[in-house]
C-alpha cells in the first residue's frame, strides 16, 4: 500500500469535491508513458523524409511477400499505398499476353472453320445434292434432323457467312448443269423440259428452305434483309429462265395460239412460274399472261363492250374451223321467241 501510494499521484479535494492532481506529477507521468512507447524498437522502420516533430510518420515494413505497403506509424494501421515501382507491370508481360491471347482465339477459330470445312458442310453438300435431283415423286431417305441440327450448329458457332456462300454456290452449279440441259433439248420439247426443270426446283427448295430455317432467321433475314426462298427463286431466273427467254416466249406464244398443242396443264404451269418469277416478263406476251394470270390485261370498260363481243365470235369461228364443233345442238331447248 505504502508503495502505490508512492506511485500513486496527489489528489487534492476541494470544498465541491472536485479531484485535482498535482499538475508537476501528471507532466511527469505522461512523459515517462511517452518515452516507454517511443522505445519500442521498430524493426526495418524507416521514417519519411521530410517529416516534422509531431507529424505523421509513414514507416515502410521490410520482407512484406504479398508487396511493399505503409503503415501510419500513428494509427497503427497499413495504407494501401504502394510504391510507383511496384505498381508498374513490365510492358513485355502485357504484350506477351496479348499476343497469347490474340493467338489463342485465332487458333481455335482455325480450328472451328477446320470443322466446318471437314465435317458440316460435306454432310450438308450431300443433303443438298440428293433434295436437288429428286422429282416430286420420288422418296429420297435423307434424314432431315440431322441436317437441321448441322444448320444450327453452323449458325450458333458463327459460320452462317460461310455457309450461305457455300449454299448458293452449290444451288449455282447445280442451276448451271440445267441449263446445259435445256439448250440441248429439241425444240417440240422444250417447253415440257422447262416445266419438270422448274417443277423439280421448287419441290426441292419445299425442302430445302424449311431445314435452313436457322440460317434464313438469323443471317438472311436480320443482316441481309431478303428470304431464302426468294434468293434461291432469284437464281433460277438468272441462271435459267432469263438465258433460255428468248427460246421459250416464242414456243409459249406459238402453243397458245394453237390450242393443246402442249397440254394445258404443262402451259399453266410454265407460264405462271415465269410471272412468279419475273412479273415484269408479262409486258413481252400479254395475251398469253392474260389467259392464265388474272387482272394483266387493263379492266374492261362499257363502251368496248361490242369488242368483247365481235372477239369472243372470232375465237369461237377459229375453233370450229381447227375441228372443235360445238356439239349436238338439237337438244337444246328452243327460244320462246322462235
Amino acid at each position: 500500500m505504502e508503495s502505490m501510494d508512492e506511485d500513486s499521484l496527489d489528489i487534492k479535494d476541494d470544498h465541491n469535491h472536485n479531484y485535482c492532481a498535482s499538475s508537476e506529477k501528471v507532466l511527469t507521468n505522461l512523459s515517462q508513458q511517452l518515452s516507454d512507447v517511443s522505445t519500442v524498437p521498430q524493426p526495418g522502420c524507416t521514417p519519411e523524409p521530410g517529416g516534422g516533430a509531431g507529424g505523421r510518420r509513414r514507416e515502410q515494413w521490410s520482407g512484406n511477400v504479398g508487396g511493399s505497403k505503409l503503415v501510419d506509424s500513428d494509427s497503427g494501421s497499413e495504407s494501401s499505398e504502394v510504391s510507383e515501382s511496384d505498381c508498374t507491370v513490365p510492358s513485355g508481360s502485357v504484350q506477351g499476353k496479348f499476343s497469347l491471347d490474340s493467338t489463342s482465339k485465332f487458333l481455335l477459330n482455325a480450328m472451328a472453320v477446320e470443322d466446318y470445312r471437314k465435317n458440316h458442310w460435306p454432310n450438308l453438300e450431300k443433303a443438298v445434292d440428293l433434295l436437288l435431283i429428286q422429282k416430286p415423286s420420288d422418296h429420297v431417305s435423307v434424314s432431315y434432323a440431322q441436317i437441321y441440327s448441322y444448320v444450327y450448329k453452323c449458325v450458333c458457332q458463327q459460320h452462317s457467312e460461310f455457309l450461305y456462300n457455300d449454299l448458293t454456290s452449290k444451288i449455282t452449279r447445280h442451276l448451271q448443269q440445267v441449263s446445259t440441259h435445256l439448250q440441248a433439248s429439241p425444240p417440240e420439247n422444250f417447253i415440257d423440259n422447262f416445266n419438270i426443270a422448274l417443277t423439280q426446283y421448287t419441290a426441292s427448295l419445299q425442302c430445302i428452305v424449311p431445314v435452313f430455317m436457322y440460317l434464313n432467321k438469323f443471317y438472311i433475314e436480320s443482316k441481309l434483309n431478303r428470304d431464302l426462298k426468294d434468293d434461291l427463286m432469284k437464281l433460277f431466273a438468272d441462271h435459267v429462265a432469263e438465258k433460255h427467254m428468248n427460246t421459250l416466249m416464242p414456243l409459249l406464244i406459238k402453243a397458245h395460239s394453237m390450242p393443246f398443242q402442249v397440254q394445258p396443264s404443262t402451259m399453266a404451269s410454265v407460264v405462271k412460274g415465269l410471272y412468279s418469277l419475273q412479273p415484269d416478263w408479262a409486258q413481252f406476251a400479254p395475251a398469253l399472261f392474260s389467259g392464265f394470270i388474272p387482272q394483266i390485261n387493263p379492266p374492261a370498260v362499257e363502251s368496248l363492250l361490242s369488242d368483247y363481243a365481235a372477239y369472243d365470235q372470232r375465237l369461237q369461228m377459229e375453233l370450229s374451223m381447227n375441228g372443235f364443233p360445238r356439239g349436238d345442238q338439237s337438244r337444246k331447248r328452243a327460244s320462246e321467241d322462235s
